[in-house]
């Protein structure tokens, strides 16, 4: 495919604070990322921090590591200065995907990268049907409602923590899409996304994708059933051990 991908990890987490670094498995959580996404079809797989203790500890497994600036508002941002140290053509695929997916299917990471080469948008992203209600209500949990376009591929209508779409009067709820935070670009777009000036969306919501949509730019969005769950905090990943160590004693 050509396409690269730049995982942003830095230490700072609110709700988990080092959490890229956690290890009770015997390996960080970065790593469990890093080999998820060296089992994609991507070219390359590079990790983006701001940390020497981050970027000791991918080398010391053998990953690519790119410093960056301490400054980042998001991840998007990481990613825009680090495919310009990398020196990336305008043309080449980006794909992010955050440092606290240790679960992130390499099929989603193939299939952002697909829907970018299939269509016009300058970005792409995976939505999974919600499997129950309380995900649907919980504000940690983002959701997306969209359209269909000419060329077959959906596009985002808009991204919100609220339940979305709200069905006022009963009866037929539609599809409820949650969104999983993988995203695609070209390197050109991701430094152009970079440069825009943050949205009033962007800020109530807390959401970055919204900064595209509000400035005119579509996101791409292809539907497929999607298992992985993020860690965000130390329950999750609590969680995410007991599944690896089940993994492991399984025949």
């Amino acid at each position: 495919m050509g396409a690269v991908v730049i995982i942003p990890a830095r230490l700072g987490s609110t709700r988990f604070p080092r959490k890229v670094l956690a290890d009770r498995t015997g390996r960080p959580l970065i790593q469990h990322v890093w080999e998820q996404a060296r089992r994609s079809g991507a070219e390359r797989v590079v990790i983006a921090t701001d940390a020497d203790e981050v970027a000791a500890r991918v080398q010391s497994f053998g990953g690519q590591c790119v410093m960056t600036s301490t400054t980042h508002e998001n991840g998007t941002s990481r990613l825009a200065e680090a495919s310009t140290l990398l020196g990336l053509d305008d043309k080449v695929i980006v794909v992010n995907v955050q440092g606290d997916e240790p679960e992130i299917e390499p099929g989603a990471i193939d299939e952002v990268v697909q829907l970018l080469e299939r269509c016009g948008a300058p970005m792409s992203t995976i939505a999974t049907p919600i499997p129950s209600d309380a995900i649907f209500a919980s504000p940690n949990a983002v959701k997306v409602v969209l359209r269909p376009a000419s060329d077959g591929v959906a596009r985002a209508m808009y991204f919100s923590r609220a339940p979305i779409p709200h069905v006022r009067d009963g009866g037929d709820r539609g599809e409820r899409l949650l969104h999983v935070g993988i995203y695609a670009y070209r390197a050109g777009f991701l430094r152009q996304y970079a440069a825009l000036p943050p949205t009033a969306l962007e800020r109530v919501e807390k959401l970055e994708q919204l900064r595209a949509l509000e400035h005119g730019f579509e996101i791409a969005v292809g539907v497929r059933a999607v298992s992985s769950v993020g860690v965000d905090t130390p329950e999750d990943y609590e969680r995410f051990v007991d599944r690896w160590v089940a993994r492991k004693r399984s025949p």
